[in-house]
């Protein structure tokens, strides 16, 4: 079996590396050896690898800049996944794909499911929205994998930045009005590699498979309880801030306008892939925890 593998060097394409190497013979790429501007290049490539997976890690995520800058943005994860998605369909290859709770509104109250109506509000999540319906569209065979709130031990993020943060101001505030689920790059990586495992081995799912699937771990917090979570764990293995975890302040999102908007309920409901793969996904904390200490292994904190 042959795997492409798009956004090789991206936070989850790092993880993926490591995930997919056991099931086939991988191809990794990243920027620089597919450029998703260059549609006809990226054709290329999957015509001559002719694989039987293609994972597209590959995105734009910067999702302030994203608003001045959307003919890239639009040009990158949804154009390039149109591509993509035509080329698995003449292939007869599956494509995996990575989009975002970004794709709501979050003016539901409860988590979302996979068919709740899609309202971004952000020029990011709805240039992901077009390469979701490209991708659904096309007719190919797909798992599109909504996520949220992404970090890793590699690259820059959130979980990284609160402790850089707090090393470096005696003050911190947080936004406490938007609710989601972190989510780890390695998560998702293992959760793929299982999910094509079992697509390998069950010809019966394979047949049904293909769909949208929000893959997150368990629970719920905030921007400001995750902030809380990570300085906490760092704090126990033995890290030293001018804020402490006890006094990040919070805050609303009024009081820390940004570019782009972003939705106050950002949590997904799992039920549907934990059912149709046979995966449990595990509580949030638990991959925090997990960050942190690679971190403090690293001389990191």
């Amino acid at each position: 079996m042959k795997i492409l593998l798009l956004g090789a060097n991206g936070q989850v394409g790092w993880e993926l590396q490591r995930s997919l190497l056991p099931l086939g013979q991988l191809k990794a790429c990243d920027r620089k050896t597919a450029d998703l501007n260059n549609v006809d290049a990226l054709a290329m490539i999957v015509q001559e690898f002719s694989p039987d997976f293609i994972v597209n890690a590959a995105a734009y995520t910067a999702v302030d800049q994203a608003e001045t800058d959307k003919d890239n943005a639009h040009r990158i994860n949804a154009t390039a996944v149109e591509c993509l998605a035509k080329l698995a369909k003449e292939q007869d290859a599956w494509l995996i794909h990575y989009s975002t709770d970004y794709v709501f509104d979050g003016t539901k109250e409860s988590p979302y499911i996979e068919t709740d109506t899609t309202n971004p509000l952000n020029v990011y999540g709805q240039s992901k929205r077009k390469g979701e319906e490209a991708i659904v569209n096309s007719g190919c065979k797909y798992l599109i994998f909504r996520t949220s709130w992404v970090y890793a031990t590699r690259q820059d993020n959130f979980a990284k930045t609160m402790i850089r943060l707090a090393k470096e101001r005696e003050s911190l505030n947080v936004i406490a009005d938007q609710f989601g689920v972190p989510t780890s790059a390695e998560l998702i990586a293992d959760i793929t590699s299982t999910c094509i495992n079992r697509l390998l081995q069950d010809a019966a799912l394979a047949k049904t498979a293909s769909g949208i699937y929000h893959l997150a771990p368990t629970g719920e917090t905030t921007w400001h309880g995750y902030a809380y979570c990570v300085l906490k764990e760092a704090e126990q293995q033995g890290a030293s801030f001018k804020t402490t975890a006890e006094n990040v302040g919070a805050i609303t999102t009024a009081q820390y306008p940004l570019p782009a908007k972003r939705p106050a309920n950002s949590r997904l409901n799992v039920q549907k892939i934990c059912d149709a793969f046979d995966v449990e996904l595990p509580n949030w904390q638990t991959h925090v925890h997990q960050l942190i200490c690679e971190l403090s292994a690293k001389d990191s904190l």
